[in-house]
């Protein structure tokens, strides 16, 4: 009897060594849990992330003023191309997420786009450093860029917006990758990964946005640029000098390719009656799925319609064998269920991102018209940007260690808040963010009127009075940002996680897309009948707390859509394990 028991605590013993999630070690072999991932593994992703965001945010800080005084583009253009710039590097990365679902995996999509990256970051640099490719400056204010300097400038900036693409959708959830969700241990770990993962992300901005700018604006372009390349490659290889410690997840093959059969099956079956015990639906029968990478789904009474794919006739059976494109399990009519599911708490993301991207587009543009002098020290407008990852770092330890402990208590939740809580709170705090703003603008504009500043671009009111707005930017992304990110890897199928990721990161593409849209809209609007518009380029004889005062508005109406649509919202449920 003994030895049975000791057989049985053996077995018990050696289970509870490998991960139960699926994942393997770089021989690809069953990760072992005490060698591999949790926080051993993660300061090389979050170290990795660190360096990748400080080479970002180096660029598109400050890259509005490099349009407008290099490469001498008006104010509302230098502010489209910007938001276009912005938008296709979070467009992008459903490239990079199909691809590491589908066929490379997260570690290797990470890798090859991190040198796409570094590629993109040392043509920038040469093309702001050598002389015959940079643009030609008679002074600060009269710079002309000719067709080779815009070609390679913006073929820079777009091999970037590519090797981006690999990056941003893989690494949080690489990074989250390294906790076991059936270890309840590293459950617990993982919510609190998200947090510090924003945190190394805002010591990268933070970086950028004050040392970066100012070496940009008092030291060259060529050296603002130049740094950050230098950066980017030191996260390839810290990223790189981890690869032993790290768990990986299997690609499970092409997630689209399974959503269409999801979809073709359903059609084909559309008149077939629904049986009344859903018990009968075709599911595998051990505790496996058949997805690689992926836990079984429960069913759910949503979308009851696409249940169909999963009624097994005779017909669906061919030479021994299932033809997935007529018959599909439970689980893999669930995968589509859930992605359907995510895209009204999507779409809801895009106005708050419309917001989040006039920290590096307008706030810009507003600080540029104001006293950026203390002494004789001249302050770069982009770096009062600083106060948002200042924000952010202030933010993320109370939250993580006071917030959520007491929110625990009166909520009964293990996360304090919930993801659509946290993400709802972020929404309300943007509206003010906006409003801040925009009284600013009507502030300054008065005193302008008054002592007919007009003409003068850097009038007496301090550009200080800015830091409101961008500090509750940094506090609604501490909210909205990060319960996103963890709301989007939790509730995507397990196969389909950074596509899932990639697909929260396209409300900031279209964010900007919108951003830019609404800028040529007013533009066209308000500069009829010879009016200078909304965005002039002497801001003093513009109306930009209009623009401002549009987005509030737009803000308010999307909070109310966030929560109709986070009301209706139920979480998924998975069930069996992945070994």
């Amino acid at each position: 009897m003994a030895e049975i028991v000791n057989t049985f605590a053996k077995v018990d013993t050696e289970e509870d060594i490998y991960t139960k999630d699926g994942t393997v070690d770089y021989n690809n072999n069953p990760a072992n849990r005490k060698t591999t991932g949790t926080w051993k593994a993660c300061p090389f992703i979050l170290g990795n992330e660190c360096c990748e965001r400080l080479a970002y945010y180096g660029m598109s800080t400050n890259l509005l003023l490099y349009f407008k005084n290099n490469l001498h583009q008006h104010s509302a253009t230098a502010s489209k191309n910007l938001s276009n710039w912005s938008g296709t590097c979070y467009i992008t990365p459903l490239i990079g997420a199909f691809l590491a679902d589908a066929y490379l995996g997260r570690y290797w999509t990470i890798a090859v786009f991190s040198i796409i990256y570094v590629m993109g970051m040392t043509l920038l640099t040469v093309s702001a450093s050598v002389s015959g490719l940079k643009p030609t400056c008679v002074s600060k204010e009269d710079c002309h860029a000719n067709s080779t300097d815009i070609t390679l400038t913006f073929l820079a900036l777009y091999l970037v917006a590519l090797g981006t693409g690999g990056i941003k959708p893989c690494v949080s959830s690489y990074g989250a990758d390294q906790f076991d969700d059936a270890h309840e241990v590293e459950k617990k770990q993982k919510s609190s990964f998200f947090n510090w993962f924003y945190f190394s992300i805002n010591i990268g901005a933070l970086i950028a946005s004050s040392l970066l700018v100012w070496i940009q604006d008092n030291v060259g372009w060529g050296w603002g640029f130049g740094i950050p390349a230098v950066a980017m490659a030191i996260a390839v290889a810290s990223f790189f000098s981890g690869t032993r410690l790290y768990r990986n997840q299997k690609p499970g093959g092409s997630p689209l390719t399974r959503i269409c059969q999801v979809v073709v099956s359903a059609w084909r079956k559309r008149r077939v009656h629904m049986p009344d015990d859903k018990n009968l639906l075709y599911e595998t029968a051990d505790t496996k799925s058949t997805i690689v990478g992926s836990r079984k789904l429960d069913h759910t009474k949503d979308f009851s319609f696409l249940d169909k794919a999963a009624i097994e006739l005779q017909s669906d059976h061919a030479k021994g064998s299932i033809n997935p494109w007529r018959l599909c399990t439970v689980t893999q009519v669930e995968e589509f269920k859930s992605i359907i599911k995510l895209l009204p708490i999507w779409a809801t993301g895009i106005i708050f991102s419309a917001v989040y991207s006039q920290m590096s587009n307008l706030f810009v543009l507003q600080g540029s018209y104001m006293n950026i002098k203390i002494n004789s020290f001249e302050i770069p407008p982009a770096s009062l940007s600083v106060f948002d990852p200042l924000s952010v770092i202030f933010w993320v330890p109370l939250y993580d260690r006071a917030l959520v402990p007491l929110a625990r208590k009166y909520t009964g939740h293990k996360s304090g808040l919930t993801q659509l809580q946290r993400m709802g709170t972020g929404l309300v705090i943007s509206i003010l963010a906006m409003v801040a703003a925009g009284t600013l603008e009507v502030v300054r504009l008065g005193i302008v009127k008054r002592h007919n500043y007009y003409d003068y671009e850097h009038m007496p009111m301090s550009i200080f009075w800015q830091v409101p707005q961008y500090f509750l930017i940094g506090c609604a992304e501490v909210f909205t940002f990060i319960g996103q990110l963890e709301f989007f890897y939790d509730q995507a199928p397990d196969s389909m996680r950074s596509l899932c990721s990639a697909l929260s990161l396209t409300t900031v593409s279209l964010g900007n897309y919108l951003s830019s849209l609404l800028v040529t809209i007013v533009m066209s609007v308000s500069t009829k009948g010879g009016k200078p518009g909304w965005i002039p380029d002497n801001l003093n004889r513009g109306q930009l707390q209009n623009f401002f005062w549009l987005l509030s508005v737009l803000s308010v109406l999307n909070l109310g859509a966030y929560l109709v649509v986070a009301k209706w919202y139920t979480y998924k449920r998975a069930v069996g394990t992945l070994r």
